[in-house]
């Protein structure tokens, strides 16, 4: 099996940390690309701020007979992910005084400012209880229209001389699929409608705020929204559709119609590209309290309300779920339960297709791992497995 280890700051029994364990998840990783579930695997985990354990296992491209070792400096889209730095890059603005977590998103945006859309607030938003629909998959209906594909349809028909492009009042076409509060069913648009509102607070582009204000500060140089030719010469490639988008931006291809006007709506349910050891300095800012390295993110008390539960007694039936009280905090996942290892209190967030970073605060211990898996089914031993292994190691 392929293996380049990557750079640590300290042993794992430094750490406090059995090393046998590494090879059990190199044997885990190894099963999961035998089973064609998975084409490589990558990880990075800290503890009391130190890098112990950090490689990547496997080839860097789906095709059959590929030689290229996937190295840990490569870089993978980490989707959802993308999440809590828009939770962050939000806090920061409540923090600054601009906008409370319970200010009605229609008191920023005027398309909220009506029924059946008025009574949500940024809180919902963030906590996916806003009511809106949730992402596709998420719950079995041939029928309905996402608000992206409304979106769609007004750009087919939208001319620059008709004035603003008005996405949102395109999007909200598709109305909410349960009242305020009432369920948790997890709402990517949700994020994006996050996004808007930090465009609006801020006069300035939603990625830009969170390039200049928390992943340049940080050094997290392998962290941007957009490939460069470089950039996706370095990238993991997943399957047949990625290997030619790679392929486009390396050559070049500048984006035409309606990619235009895609890049105009602030995607941060989405849309960074990162590798793990960059996810583990942003873990470490996080488990420190908003800081690292002499750099203030974000202050101690907006994180503390992050990563404390924020939901009780709502319900979640999402994915087949079916759970009475849905833990989560502001833009984290803080589950519990029997396939769960690590410490009450830990915070998260997963990335479709599939990556993961996690937050130990007893444990003191940051772990983010990439698992691209080789098609559109969801593995669950990718990415729990994984997690208890991981755990498995503390001394």
């Amino acid at each position: 099996m392929l293996y380049v280890p990557g750079t640590v700051d300290c042993t794992p029994a430094e750490a406090g940390y059995d090393e046998s364990r590494i090879a059990v998840l190199h044997k885990h990783f190894g099963k999961l690309m035998d089973e064609n579930k998975i084409v490589c695997a990558s990880y990075c985990v800290s503890r009391r701020g130190k890098v112990f354990m950090h490689g990547a296992v496997g080839p860097v491209s789906y095709k059959e007979g590929e030689t290229r070792a996937y190295k840990p400096t490569d870089i993978q889209y980490i989707a959802s992910i993308t999440k809590i730095f828009a939770a962050v890059a939000f806090m920061k603005l409540v923090e600054d005084g601009l906008v409370r977590l319970d200010t009605p998103v229609g008191k920023v945006l005027p398309q909220f400012d009506t029924p059946p859309f008025n009574g949500i607030t940024a809180f919902h938003l963030l906590t996916h209880t806003s009511g809106m629909h949730p992402d596709g998959g998420v719950f079995e209906n041939k029928y309905y229209v996402q608000y992206w594909d409304h979106i769609s349809r007004y750009m087919k028909i939208y001319k620059p001389e008709d004035g603003e492009f008005d996405w949102l009042t395109a999007a909200l076409a598709g109305h909410p699929r349960k009242a305020v509060g009432e369920e948790w069913q997890y709402c990517s648009f949700g994020t994006v409608i996050v996004g808007a509102m930090i465009e609006k607070l801020t006069e300035k582009s939603a990625r830009a705020y969170i390039m200049d204000e928390i992943v340049k500060p940080l050094g997290m140089a392998h962290t941007s929204f957009d490939l460069t030719p470089e950039t996706a010469a370095n990238h993991v490639i997943q399957n047949k559709w990625q290997d030619e988008y790679l392929s486009g931006i390396i050559n070049g291809k500048e984006p035409t119609g309606e990619d235009k006007l895609w890049d105009k709506i602030p995607n941060l349910g989405s849309g960074l590209e990162s590798n793990a050891r960059d996810l583990i300095t942003y873990g470490n800012m996080l488990l420190n309290k908003g800081r690292l390295n002499g750099v203030r993110i974000i202050g101690r008390k907006m994180l503390e309300k992050m990563t404390t539960r924020a939901l009780f007694n709502v319900p979640s039936y999402s994915w087949g779920a079916n759970d009475k009280d849905r833990l989560f905090g502001i833009g984290f996942d803080m589950r519990q339960g029997p396939a769960f290892s690590y410490s009450e209190g830990t915070f998260n967030h997963e990335g479709s297709g599939a990556c993961a970073l996690y937050m130990d605060p007893k444990e003191e211990m940051a772990a983010a791992f990439f698992v691209p898996f080789k098609d559109d089914k969801w593995y669950d031993d990718a990415l729990f497995n994984t997690l208890n292994i991981i755990w498995s190691g503390l001394i």
